[in-house]
């Protein structure tokens, strides 16, 4: 049965009030960013200390960025005159769209903002009031203030002010809407310069949107503009305002119907329906159709397709391609502007934007999840998808680049590899964390063997390794399937050539890894025939063979099956380091307190003393190699002899022989988790202990306790995972967990081959 739309839009109603109200009003608040938890830090923070940069700002006020979070720090304004499908609301109630802007602000680019609403519609006043908040703000973003007011209050800031000031409603859309003009004109094969554009609509987005074309190279002479009261053309200027003017056509036509003919470009930015079947089979081969009204646009796709099956559409909304949306563009156009201390956002600043979002259209996407199914450069895929995490690590740069070259930056970058690396661990936050292990993988050359060669994350995975320079992939899997998904997924991957593909089905190595196979099983029960039918369908051990026979260094497996029936396959044809009994598993969390690591949590039922110490030994060599020095924790139910049981004396026992082992590591125990983490609870049973702050590895009595901790934990706090990383192999493997995104199989292959280069260098 089909629900009633009037019932989805009530229940939708409803659930946004409940979003909005609870657990508490609103979707913003204030957090410290330094600890006030002692009298110092409040000395520090306030009186006295606070006195010192107020002093060094009013010697040098370009010292603000240094000592306050002004450089961060956007105001988003509004007076309600024209808030995005609701209209002239007022100020009070635009406040819940103005808050939602912060938050888009903050998700996307990390930047703070207040949001301001001001009880005002007349210009000058309005003016007034924003122009003496420069002091607070590195940048103004106006919202939702209708046209052409809207026009006046922007030109008069921009000259009042010393900082960027961007109206939204206009450049955010026409930037977006000028970078699918860009990729549909290339894939209609037509030159700006000669196409007819029609506008539905001369409010502030679609007179931004043309006057941005114009810029492109689009001819002032082929732009025909119609509002609510037909065709704006000579005859009406008397009724019109001079930004509406500027697009006057000399013409005696009166209807936009009239010019429809072999029209290229149509831009709506009016309302539900205005364009209608016949007027878009009037329009030239291959049109670019931007229906951009919300919540129903000037005509439906489904209806354009119909009509003119060549069409291609642009629309506002999600549910649809090529979705023109602004938070593609205002949060990364800021990021970009506050990073070189902009006074302004220039036409040159908006171009880059343009260009940085219309290449990246033509670049496949990291994760599925943030593309559409199949999303490759096409018509239905003209622009990116507005949750890309690429786009601050495109548009950012290029603004700031662009802001330094035009003379309006203040604070210019001086070292762009740096500066993408911090955009680049703002994106991903594994980035900090991994950033030793990738630059010691990079351009070694190392070939890792992937045994879900056909998984589309798999293949994602591989093109950014390739790109980056991390490993030489080797692809296990059909050519003609990974073929067939490279293609269908946009991907840049040539097999022969970029990656190697080990075919299960017909590869000419196969009687050589069948013989290998049951040199090594043999007498574990496997039969001559068991051992070619698994070197057929197995593609685990298919990768642990290549690894074997030294034509790949690291294998990552893991995407299918049970984690610990991997683990069989590979110690039976790997095997184990000289200085290993058994293989473990170290587990990863990130989280906005830190970094910690978790043993053991996928292998070990219940790991003995001697185990233990082994666990440990290994982890602490993997924190090495990402530059982080181990601080031990065995933890158990008991403090320090607190309560006698079995596991806490093995886990005092571990320690003992620990301690033995590796006097210079940091480690103690046995102890609670509250203690390994809190060195004021610490310190009241060992106040002399080497552990000084937290303990950022985790060991554990037994499987159980490992697994369970480190997964509650993961979901409590928004953890990102990284691992497990499998220790104890005689070569680099690992098991991916079967929910693993591509960013996380990036990271593991990074680590396989930062291994890999270890081992050489041993």
């Amino acid at each position: 049965m089909t629900q009633d739309p009037r019932d989805a839009q009530n229940s939708i109603h409803e659930a946004a009030l409940h979003f909005h109200k609870y657990p508490k009003p609103g979707k913003l608040e204030i957090r410290p960013t330094k600890p006030l938890g002692n009298q110092r830090d409040l000395a520090l923070a306030y009186s006295p200390g606070v006195a010192a940069p107020c002093e060094e700002i009013a010697k040098n006020p370009a010292t603000v960025s240094d000592y306050t979070s002004r450089g961060n720090l956007v105001a988003v304004i509004s007076n309600g005159t024209a808030v995005l499908g609701l209209g002239a609301i007022g100020a009070l109630a635009s406040k819940p769209v103005m808050e939602g802007k912060a938050v888009l602000f903050k998700k996307f680019a990390g930047i703070d903002v207040f949001d301001i609403e001001i009880d005002e519609e007349d210009p000058g006043k309005l003016v007034d009031v924003i122009a003496p908040l420069e002091p607070t703000f590195g940048g103004i973003n106006l919202e939702d203030i209708k046209a052409p007011e809207c026009f006046e209050v922007e030109e008069a800031l921009r000259e009042r002010m010393e900082i960027p000031v961007f109206h939204d409603d206009q450049h955010g859309t026409a930037i977006i809407v000028a970078a699918a003009v860009i990729n549909g004109l290339r894939l209609a094969k037509k030159k700006i310069e000669d196409v007819k554009i029609v506008t539905s609509g001369a409010g502030a987005a679609a007179i931004a949107c043309l006057n941005l074309l114009i810029s492109l190279g689009a001819k002032r002479e082929n732009i025909w503009v119609a509002d609510r009261d037909g065709l704006v053309t000579k005859n009406r200027l008397n009724s019109m305002d001079r930004w509406r003017a500027a697009f006057a056509q000399d013409t005696d036509k009166t209807t936009m119907a009239e010019v429809m003919d072999n029209a290229d470009v149509f831009v709506g930015l009016s309302a539900a329906g205005v364009l209608k079947p016949e007027l878009l089979k009037k329009m030239a081969p291959n049109p670019l159709v931007m229906a951009l009204a919300n919540p129903i646009p000037e005509i439906m796709p489904e209806l354009a397709k119909e009509a003119r099956p060549d069409a291609m559409m642009c629309t506002g909304r999600s549910d649809y391609p090529n979705q023109v949306n602004n938070v593609l563009c205002f949060p990364f156009m800021f990021r970009g502007a506050l990073d070189v201390g902009a006074t302004a956002i220039n036409e040159e600043m908006k171009m880059a934007a343009v260009h940085a979002i219309a290449k990246l259209a033509h670049e496949p996407a990291l994760e599925a999840s943030t593309a559409e199914a199949g999303a490759t450069f096409g018509p239905e895929y003209l622009i990116p998808n507005p949750f890309d995490q690429r786009l601050i690590l495109r548009i950012a740069p290029a603004v700031a680049k662009a802001a330094m070259e035009s003379g309006v930056a203040t604070r210019p970058i001086e070292d762009f590899d740096a500066y993408h690396d911090r955009l680049n661990r703002f994106v991903f936050r594994s980035g900090m964390v991994m950033k030793p292990i990738i630059d010691m993988a990079r351009s070694s050359n190392k070939r890792v063997v992937y045994a879900d060669g056909e998984d589309e994350r798999v293949l994602r995975a591989a093109q950014v390794a390739l790109e980056d320079g991390i490993a030489k992939p080797i692809l296990i899997g059909r050519p003609a399937v990974i073929e067939h998904r490279i293609e269908k997924f946009g991907l840049n991957l040539e097999l022969g050539k970029d990656v190697e593909v080990i075919n299960p089905e017909d590869d000419p190595r196969y009687r050589d890894y069948v013989d290998l196979f049951h040199s090594l099983v043999g007498r574990s029960g496997v039969t001559p025939d068991t051992a070619r039918t698994i070197v057929r369908t197995n593609t685990t051990v298919i990768g642990a063979l290549a690894v074997k026979r030294g034509e790949a260094d690291a294998l990552i497996c893991g995407l299918q099956g049970r984690y610990i029936k991997h683990v069989r396959d590979i110690k039976s044809i790997i095997g184990l380091d000289e200085s290993a009994s058994d293989v473990s598993a170290l587990s990863m969390l990130i989280m906005r307190r830190g970094v910690f690591f978790f043993a053991d949590t996928y292998v070990t039922m219940d790991p003995s003393p001697d185990e233990l110490v082994e666990i440990a030994l290994q982890a602490q060599d993997h924190l090495k190699r990402f530059n982080i020095e181990a601080k031990a924790a065995l933890l158990s139910y008991s403090n320090f002899g607190s309560r006698d049981g079995e596991t806490s004396k093995k886990m005092r026992l571990a320690y003992n022989k620990l301690k033995a082992a590796a006097p210079e590591m940091i480690i103690e125990g046995e102890m609670q988790g509250d203690l390994a983490l809190n060195q004021m609870l610490r310190e009241r049973y060992i106040p002399s202990s080497d552990l000084k702050g937290e303990a950022n590895l985790l060991l554990f009595p037994n499987l159980d306790a490992a697994n369970l901790s480190m997964t509650l934990i993961k979901e409590l706090n928004d953890a990102l995972s990284v691992g497990p990383i499998l220790m104890g192999t005689a070569k680099p493997a690992h098991i991916l967990s079967p929910s693993v995104t591509s960013r996380g199989i990036v990271n593991m292959t990074a680590v396989a081959v930062s291994e890999a280069v270890g081992a050489d260098a041993k």
